[in-house]
């Protein structure tokens, strides 16, 4: 009995050890990107199924995840100084393991989204995939690893898209703005997030901001034109979630501005992560209710695991 105590022990610390490893609070994150990119697709005129949204939205849980292994696995030797804490300076995943568990799991994603979705969203997993590891990698620490880290998430919202039978060739302006949006929101947090450490510049944190309210915005001004003409109801209840994005966002960037420490900044940087969830929902209304309802769904989860693992 006490060895088998001890044994189930071990395999708990394992699994909160990899849970941290993949920031699972922020995993749920990533479905709403494709639930909103598949959204857009729709509204627009595409068509899709469940499993195939599913599938794309289960791969691109995958990149995440991959995209946060392989970050502490390139970041180790940092953060044996400054997060001596996390699951490979602790010791709790041994370095070269997060590593081949992070190299496995977009190959996963690629070969789950071609299952799920064709050859298209197979091509897409690989678009994300390129632009987390180039992150991880080569990229970050400066200007290009910003841009780099919004593009993942941006190309992460046209990865829905693949998951309908529309091609983005085709989609509307309108539809693509989306995505660019997203992206210029999420290179606003990395910059503040980059110097989370040693305490964020006010100018990061205005550029982040500004980010936010545009991202807000735009996702107001697509609701108000091209939602009310197709579906007024949901038009409104995602007006509602960008306003509460905008809310949330500004009174956690504000907080930041005023005590730009490190003890404020990291989980002000935790909210706008959280925040995407709504935004996402917001944007996905475009298309219905339903979408927006599955997408907010996200939240709960999300925000729940953030009181038991860190959001970064």
């Amino acid at each position: 009995m006490a060895h088998s105590r001890r044994g189930t022990r071990r395999v708990r610390r394992a699994v909160a050890a990899y849970a941290e490893l993949v920031r699972v609070p922020n995993l749920f994150t990533a479905p709403p990107d494709v639930i909103a990119g598949a959204a857009l697709a729709v509204a627009a005129g595409g068509t899709t199924t469940v499993p195939a949204v599913a599938g794309v939205a289960a791969a691109s849980v995958l990149l995440y995840a991959a995209g946060t292994a392989l970050n502490d696995f390139f970041d180790a030797p940092v953060d044996a100084e400054e997060r001596p804490e996390r699951p490979i300076p602790s010791g709790r995943v041994s370095r070269s393991t997060a590593g081949v568990f992070g190299a496995a799991l977009p190959l996963c994603a690629v070969l789950l989204a071609v299952a799920a979705a064709g050859a298209t969203a197979g091509v897409g997993a690989l678009a994300v995939a390129t632009a987390v590891v180039a992150y991880d990698g080569v990229l970050k620490g400066g200007p290009t690893g910003i841009l780099a880290m919004g593009a993942a998430r941006g190309l992460n919202v046209l990865f829905g898209t693949t998951a309908t039978d529309a091609s983005i060739a085709s989609l509307p302006l309108w539809a693509l703005g989306i995505p660019a949006v997203l992206a210029a929101y999420v290179a606003g947090v990395t910059l503040v997030a980059a110097t989370e450490t040693t305490g964020a510049s006010r100018r990061s944190v205005v550029v982040a901001g500004a980010s936010a309210g545009i991202a807000g915005t735009v996702a107001v001004t697509l609701l108000a034109t091209v939602g009310l003409t197709a579906h007024g109801l949901a038009a409104g209840v995602g007006i509602v979630l960008a306003a509460a994005f905008l809310v949330v966002t500004g009174r956690a960037l504000a907080r930041a501005y005023r005590d730009p420490s490190p003890e404020t900044v990291g989980p002000v940087i935790g909210t706008c992560v959280l925040a995407l969830v709504p935004l996402d929902a917001a944007v996905a209304a475009v298309a219905g209710a339903g979408w927006a309802l599955v997408a907010i769904a996200f939240v709960g989860p999300a925000v729940g695991l953030s009181q038991l693992f860190a959001v970064s």
